[in-house]
């Protein structure tokens, strides 16, 4: 689907380093000779990939773009992987690295893409793509993000390429796309904590489910899920009668999300325990908003 021409890869990155060939179609004679070869050797293999060694490196890229043209990624990866394999080493073969790992990339081979990008990050570190290469790696990273559910094991990885690409490469058009999607990354691991947390509240488990809203607080305060990290704190403290910390959990919460629906719930939590809101500032909650500037 291309759909990644414009956030990914820039048309005209695309199209460097190459004018786009005309569609180059191979002769019968081909076909015929190896056909001949599979009958003479008895080989058991249904496919020779044998690519001819007088075909040009420039041709077979262009044939790679070609094939990106006509929405067949992982085609045109194995077309641009020929090239490489044909002609080691060559300026080409850089070429055909970074766009097999796009290619996998818009082919959704995510594993692919990373394994590619990975190698071309290895051998050309100081190339003028690396941080395009740097970056698609990211992105399979982070398309491989597995729902809240299960282990965020993939999700931490994807951040932690995201934030590699922000921290080396900060001035490119590559930086700002990746700090939007850690901003995703971080919101997921800040939801998994909460599923958590909720599960060890719901068990009563108040010394646990704190410890879960706790990095939310500390660690994730500029995503979604802080607001009702706030409102569970509150929760879970006045559930064990310790008020000072819930009267905290509550004003931190109002002083910051003054519209919040959690806020409302919480005042009328901390209320019904003949409370009001009110911030310790000794508080590690009320410390940890100082620290981030919060309150």
């Amino acid at each position: 689907m291309m759909r990644f021409l414009n956030d990914v890869l820039p048309m005209r990155t695309l199209l460097r380093g190459a004018a786009l060939a005309s569609a180059l179609v191979r002769g019968g004679m081909l076909v015929l000779a190896l056909a001949m070869g599979l009958l003479v050797s008895g080989c058991a293999s249904d496919k020779d990939d044998t690519i001819p060694p007088d075909e040009p490196a420039e041709k077979i890229y262009n044939e790679g773009l070609t094939l990106l043209r006509r929405q067949e990624p992982e085609k045109a990866a194995k077309r641009f992987e020929d090239v490489d394999r044909a002609h080691p080493y060559s300026e080409w073969a850089r070429k055909a690295l970074l766009m097999t790992t796009y290619s996998y990339f818009e082919a959704g081979k995510y594993d692919e893409a990373i394994g590619v990008g990975k190698r071309y990050i290895a051998l050309y570190p100081g190339s003028a793509d690396a941080a395009y290469a740097q970056y698609l790696v990211a992105s399979a990273l982070y398309e491989n993000i597995p729902d809240i559910t299960r282990d965020q094991r993939k999700t931490r990885q994807a951040l932690d390429a995201l934030e590699a690409v922000v921290r080396k490469y900060p001035n490119t058009e590559y930086a700002a796309t990746a700090k939007r999607k850690i901003e995703v990354a971080r919101d997921q691991l800040a939801g998994k904590e909460m599923a958590i947390g909720r599960y060890y509240l719901e068990q009563r488990n108040y010394t646990g489910a704190i410890n879960r809203f706790k990095v939310v607080v500390t660690q994730y305060q500029t995503t979604r899920q802080v607001e009702e990290a706030l409102y569970r704190l509150t929760e879970c403290y006045m559930a064990m009668g310790i008020i000072g910390e819930a009267q905290t959990a509550a004003a931190v919460l109002g002083y910051n999300f003054p519209d919040s629906s959690w806020y409302k719930d919480a005042y009328k939590l901390v209320q019904s325990g003949g409370a009001e809101p009110q911030e310790n500032k000794a508080s590690w909650i009320s410390q940890a908003f100082k620290k981030m500037g919060l309150g």
